[in-house]
C-alpha cells in the first residue's frame, strides 16, 4: 500500500512540475517557441525564441531568382557565415559581414554602402538563420532594401554558379 501513495504524489508532483514549466516558459519574454519551422521545401529550418524576429516575405527561396539578381549587378551579397567560412569559398564579388563580427565591421560597411543598397543576406543554406539574424541588424541600422537567400553558399554552389 505504502507503494502506491508514493507513486501517485510523485506523478502529482511531476504533473505540477510540469505545468509550473509550461507556465513559466509561456510568460517569460525568453521562453523557448514550442514549435518550429521543420520543412526545407517552405524556408529555413528554425526553431524561434518568441523574441526574435523572422520575415519570411524579405526571403529569397529559389536559387535562380538570386541568379538573376546577382546578374542585373544591383544588389549586393553579403555573406552571414564566419570568416573562415568566407575565405574558404563564398559566392563570387560577396561581401563578408559575420554575425559573431558585426559590431565592429558595420561601421566601415556603412562607409562603402549606402542605407538604399539592395542587398541579399546568405548563409550556408536552409538548416541556418544567421543570414535572417543579419537582415534584422541591417534592418536596425538603417537599410532599407534587404533580403535573404535562403539557400544560402550550399544552394548556389550546387546549381554550379560562380564562387571564389
Amino acid at each position: 500500500m505504502q507503494w502506491n501513495k508514493i507513486i501517485k504524489e510523485m506523478i502529482f508532483l511531476l504533473g505540477i512540475s510540469i505545468i509550473f514549466a509550461f507556465t513559466v516558459n509561456f510568460f517569460s519574454p525568453a521562453g523557448i517557441a514550442l514549435v518550429g519551422q521543420w520543412d526545407e521545401s517552405l524556408g529555413v529550418i528554425a526553431t524561434k525564441a518568441k523574441s526574435d524576429v523572422f520575415s519570411g516575405e524579405l526571403e529569397i527561396k529559389h536559387v535562380k531568382i538570386a541568379k538573376q539578381i546577382y546578374d542585373s549587378d544591383k544588389a549586393v551579397f553579403v555573406d552571414a557565415r564566419s570568416l573562415e567560412n568566407f575565405e574558404n569559398a563564398h559566392i563570387k564579388g560577396a561581401e563578408s559581414l559575420p554575425l559573431d563580427q558585426f559590431d565592429n565591421l558595420i561601421e566601415a560597411f556603412k562607409e562603402k554602402y549606402p542605407a538604399d543598397t539592395i542587398i541579399v543576406t546568405y548563409c550556408l543554406g536552409r538548416t541556418c538563420d544567421d543570414s535572417h539574424r543579419l537582415e534584422q541588424l541591417l534592418f536596425d541600422k538603417g537599410y532599407v532594401n534587404v533580403s535573404v537567400f535562403i539557400d544560402g553558399y550550399q544552394g548556389w554552389k550546387a546549381e554550379g554558379y560562380p564562387i571564389e
